[in-house]
């Protein structure tokens, strides 16, 4: 798993299995029920198990019977991951809701702030919203990276931002249209 870093080492950026990255926070690009579904979102309720899903069930009972919003995130346990928490997010649908860049923006920012409030040190994202919501690779990659980057000032916690890419051509994408300052 090659990486290239960003922002002094701050930002890693991979390939790989998201959900065997051993972090304070894992970040799940979730639907808006918390329930599980495909992709990273199937595969972080898989391993983390039914803690998981049970502490989702409870958020929907709770607090978002209607579902999460997007750009909005939440934290729960982590289950079996190598994390200890989840942070779960929606992101936009690509042509649906908008205004998409700033509720990308929000999904990042948003998850940052969590982790940070709760003094953790490290958090992994995968790519959200470029898959099954068809958010474009190259504008998500300029929009997410000043959103990581303007949150990171901001942060007194945090100290590492993993990128986790499912694909190098995912990776490759990102790398090429990044904002990094």
């Amino acid at each position: 798993m090659a990486a290239k870093s960003y922002l002094g080492g701050r930002i890693i950026v991979v390939t790989g299995d998201i959900t065997s990255i051993a972090v304070d926070a894992i970040v799940n690009a979730a639907n808006s029920a918390l329930m599980g579904g495909g992709g990273v979102d199937g595969a972080i309720h898989r391993r983390g198990g039914p803690s998981v899903t049970e502490a989702c069930a409870e958020l929907r009972r709770k607090r978002y019977q209607g579902g999460l919003p997007v750009g909005e995130a939440v934290l729960t346990t982590a289950g079996n991951l190598p994390a200890r928490f989840v942070v779960h997010t929606v992101g936009p649908i690509w042509g649906s809701d908008e205004p998409a860049a700033k509720l990308l923006a929000a999904c990042y920012r948003r998850a940052i702030e969590l982790v940070d409030a709760e003094g953790l040190q490290s958090i992994s994202f995968p790519a959200i919203s470029t898959g099954m919501y068809g958010y474009p690779r190259d504008r998500a990659a300029a929009v997410v990276s000043k959103a990581i980057a303007e949150a990171l000032d901001k942060a007194h916690a945090v100290r590492k931002v993993h990128l986790v890419f499912f694909t190098d051509e995912d990776r490759i994408a990102f790398e090429e249209h990044q904002r990094f300052p």
